[in-house]
C-alpha cells in the first residue's frame, strides 16, 4: 500500500541542480531586501529580474515576459481609468457616498473602506474592484483629513478578503481548473462563500480596531500625496478658516432676489462669498449672477460687522460648519504670484476687476511673509505678492496664458472636464460588466476601457500617461520571471516532492493546514494569484487521491492560501496598486498583514473542516 502510494503521488527524491540553488539564494535575498526596505522594492524587483537573466536561468525573453502580462496591462488601463475618473468627477461622487456613510470619522471611514473593497470585489476581478475605489477613497481621506496610507491598505485588504468569498478571484479560477483537467467537479460561483463571509467580517473586523493602530500615517511624494496635503497646507499657510464666516439671509432681507453682483457683497459688508448652502445643497465658488433668496446660507471670506448684516436683513451663524466646503474639486484652491513682467503692480483688485475677468475669488493675499486676509481688494499690489484663488479648474486653466500672474500650485484633485461624466461612467460600468461577466479577459476590458475613454476626451493621453505608478509596474513585471524560473529549474518540481514526503500519513486537516501555509508563504514573494495556484493545485490533488482526503477540499485550501498575500508588496496585485498612492514600505505590510494572517488562518481551517469534512 505504501509502495503504491508513493507510485500515485509519484514522489521521488531529487538532486538540486546547480540553477534551483542559484533560484533559491535569488528568492531569499530579494526577500530579504523587500523586508527590510533598505532599497525600495520597485528596484528590489529590478535587480531580481537583472540577476536571472544575466545567469541564464530564464532567457531574455521570458525575463521580461513580465512587462507583456495581464496583470501589468490591467493595472495599467485601471491607472488611466481612474485618472478618467478623476478628471470628469466621478471619483468626488463615489468618495461623497462613502463621506456620507462613513459619517466622517477615521474608525466608520476605514470600516465603510474595507467593506465596499470586499462588497464590489464578490462581482469582480479584485484588481478592478481596487482600481475603481482607490480614486474614490483618495477622495474620502481629502474630505475626512486623513491620510491617504490610513485607508488605501484597508481597501487593498479589503478587497482581498471578498475575493476570497467568490470563484471570480484568479487563483481560484486558475485551481477550479486544474480540478476540471483532473476529472473533477470544478468550484461554483458559491463554493467559497461559506468560508469567505467570516473571513470578511474577521478581516473588517480587525483593520477597524486593532490594525487600525498598526496603519502608518503617512503623505506620500506625488500627485496622489498632493491631492490630500495641498488644501489643507494653503488654508494653514493663509490662516482662512479664521476669517471665514456663514450668514443666513433672513425673511424681508434687502439682498434676498438680488444676484450676488446686484447685491455687491464685497463693497457693502466687505465680504468674499465663496459658497452657498440652499435646501442641504452646498454650491462652492458660485456664479456672479446667482440670485440669493431667502433661507440661503452664505459662506464667505471676511470680518463682517454684526450691525451693517443686521441692517441688510442677514444674521451671522455662531457655529460655522461649512468651511471645509471651501473646495470639493469642481471649485478648487490654488496660488498665484505676480510675474516679473507684470503691468498689475500698483493697481487694487477692484480696478482690475479681477473676479469678473477671471471668475476666481481672492481669499488672501501673502506679503512679506504674513497673510493678509483684511481689505485686501483695496490694497494695491506689490511685486512678489501671492494670493490664494478659489474657483473652476476650468478657469484656474486661463492663468496659464496670462503674462501678469504665475500659478504656483493648483489642485490636483481638480475636476477639470465635469461634462463628461455621464460618458465617463457609461463607459466605466460598461467595462466592468464585460470583465466581470466573463465575456472578455480583464485586460483587454480594462485596456479597451481606458482607450476609448481617452478617445472621447474624457481623459487625455497625456494625462493618463502621467497618471500611471510606474513603481506598480516595474514591480510586477521584474517579480514575473519568478514563477517561469521555479519551473524551469525544476525546483518547483523538487518543493512538490518534499511537500508529498512530509505530508505522507498525515491526517487531512493538517495536509491541508500545510497546503493552506506554503501557499500563503509563497505568494508572498511570488504573487499568489497565479504562479502558487498553478504549482500547488496539481500537488493538492495528488496528495488528495494518495491519502484518500478530499482533493476539493485541499484544492480549496491551496486557492484560499494563494490569497494570503498580505505580507509583501508583491503579495497581491491590489497590494502593489496603492503602495504607491498610500506611500508604504514593505515593513508596513509586513507590520498591518501579519496579525490579519494569523487570525485568518484558524479561520480557515475551522471553515475546511467544517464544510469540507478535512
Amino acid at each position: 500500500m505504501s509502495g503504491d502510494s508513493n507510485t500515485r503521488t509519484g514522489y521521488n527524491r531529487r538532486v538540486m541542480p546547480p540553477s534551483a540553488l542559484f533560484l533559491l539564494a535569488v528568492v531569499l535575498i530579494a526577500a530579504i531586501l523587500l523586508i527590510a526596505t533598505r532599497i525600495r522594492a520597485d528596484l528590489v524587483a529590478l535587480l531580481t529580474l537583472v540577476a536571472l537573466a544575466l545567469s541564464g536561468v530564464v532567457s531574455p525573453a521570458q525575463a521580461f515576459a513580465g512587462f507583456g502580462s495581464t496583470a501589468v496591462i490591467t493595472i495599467l488601463a485601471i491607472f488611466i481609468i481612474s485618472e478618467a475618473m478623476h478628471q470628469t468627477g466621478l471619483t468626488l461622487m463615489l468618495g461623497q457616498r462613502l463621506l456620507r456613510f462613513s459619517g466622517g470619522g477615521e474608525k466608520r471611514a476605514i470600516l465603510f473602506t474595507a467593506l465596499a473593497g470586499a462588497l464590489l470585489s464578490l462581482f469582480m476581478n479584485n484588481l478592478a474592484a481596487a482600481g475603481v475605489l482607490l480614486p474614490a477613497v483618495i477622495s474620502l481621506s481629502r474630505h475626512t483629513r486623513t491620510a491617504p496610507s490610513r485607508l488605501l491598505m484597508p481597501l487593498a485588504f479589503g478587497t482581498i478578503l471578498g475575493g476570497m468569498a467568490t470563484l471570480l478571484t484568479t487563483a481560484n479560477i486558475v485551481v477550479s481548473g486544474t480540478l476540471r483537467e483532473s476529472g473533477l467537479e470544478p468550484f461554483n460561483l458559491l463554493s467559497f462563500l461559506p468560508i469567505g463571509i467570516p473571513i470578511i467580517v474577521a478581516g473588517t473586523a480587525y483593520l477597524t480596531l486593532a490594525g487600525r493602530r498598526l496603519l502608518p500615517e503617512r503623505y506620500p511624494a506625488g500627485q496622489s500625496a498632493r491631492a490630500v496635503r495641498l488644501r489643507a497646507e494653503l488654508e494653514a499657510l493663509y490662516g482662512i478658516e479664521r476669517t471665514l464666516c456663514e450668514v443666513r439671509v433672513q425673511p424681508g432681507s434687502a439682498l434676498a432676489g438680488m444676484s450676488l453682483r446686484q447685491g455687491e457683497w464685497a463693497a457693502r459688508l466687505g465680504l468674499t462669498v465663496v459658497g452657498l448652502a440652499r435646501d442641504g445643497h452646498m454650491m462652492v465658488s458660485p456664479s456672479p449672477d446667482e440670485i440669493i433668496q431667502e433661507g440661503d446660507v452664505v459662506l464667505a471670506q471676511g470680518m463682517p460687522q454684526e450691525n451693517v448684516l443686521t441692517d441688510y436683513g442677514l444674521r451671522l451663524q455662531a457655529q460655522p460648519e461649512m468651511a471645509h466646503h471651501i473646495a470639493n474639486g469642481v471649485a478648487v484652491l490654488g496660488e498665484i504670484v505676480l510675474s516679473p513682467r507684470t503691468s498689475t503692480a500698483g493697481k487694487t483688485l477692484r480696478e482690475l476687476h479681477f473676479r469678473e475677468t477671471y471668475g476666481l475669488n481672492v481669499l488672501a493675499l501673502w506679503r512679506r511673509n504674513k497673510p493678509v486676509v483684511e481689505g485686501i481688494s483695496e490694497m494695491p499690489l506689490e511685486p512678489g505678492d501671492a494670493l490664494l484663488v478659489q474657483g473652476s479648474a476650468a478657469r484656474f486653466s486661463l492663468l496659464r496664458d496670462q503674462r501678469d500672474f504665475l500659478l504656483l500650485e493648483e489642485d490636483p484633485d481638480a475636476i477639470l472636464r465635469p461634462r463628461k461624466a455621464r460618458l465617463a461612467a457609461v463607459i466605466t460600468l460598461v467595462t466592468l460588466v464585460m470583465a466581470a461577466m466573463g465575456w472578455l479577459p480583464v485586460s483587454v476590458a480594462t485596456l479597451a476601457g481606458a482607450a476609448l475613454l481617452m478617445l472621447t476626451r474624457c481623459v487625455s493621453m497625456d494625462d493618463g500617461y502621467r497618471a500611471i505608478e510606474w513603481k506598480a509596474i516595474f514591480l510586477i513585471a521584474g517579480m514575473w520571471p519568478l514563477g517561469t524560473a521555479l519551473v524551469s529549474t525544476g525546483l518547483a518540481d523538487i518543493a512538490a516532492d518534499a511537500l508529498l514526503r512530509v505530508t505522507h500519513g498525515m491526517p487531512a486537516l493538517a495536509l491541508a493546514a500545510i497546503l493552506l501555509l506554503t501557499a500563503g508563504l509563497l505568494s508572498q514573494v511570488i504573487g499568489g494569484q497565479v504562479a502558487v495556484p498553478i504549482l500547488l493545485a496539481p500537488v493538492a490533488v495528488a496528495i488528495g487521491h494518495g491519502t484518500g482526503a478530499d482533493p476539493r477540499g485541499l484544492a480549496m485550501a491551496v486557492a484560499l492560501g494563494s490569497s494570503l498575500g498580505f505580507l509583501t508588496p508583491v503579495g497581491h496585485p491590489v497590494n502593489t496598486l496603492v503602495m504607491g498612492p498610500g506611500g508604504y514600505t514593505s515593513r508596513d505590510f509586513l507590520r498591518v498583514g501579519g496579525l490579519l494572517l494569523v487570525i485568518l488562518v484558524p479561520i480557515i481551517l475551522a471553515g475546511l473542516h467544517l464544510f469540507w469534512k478535512l
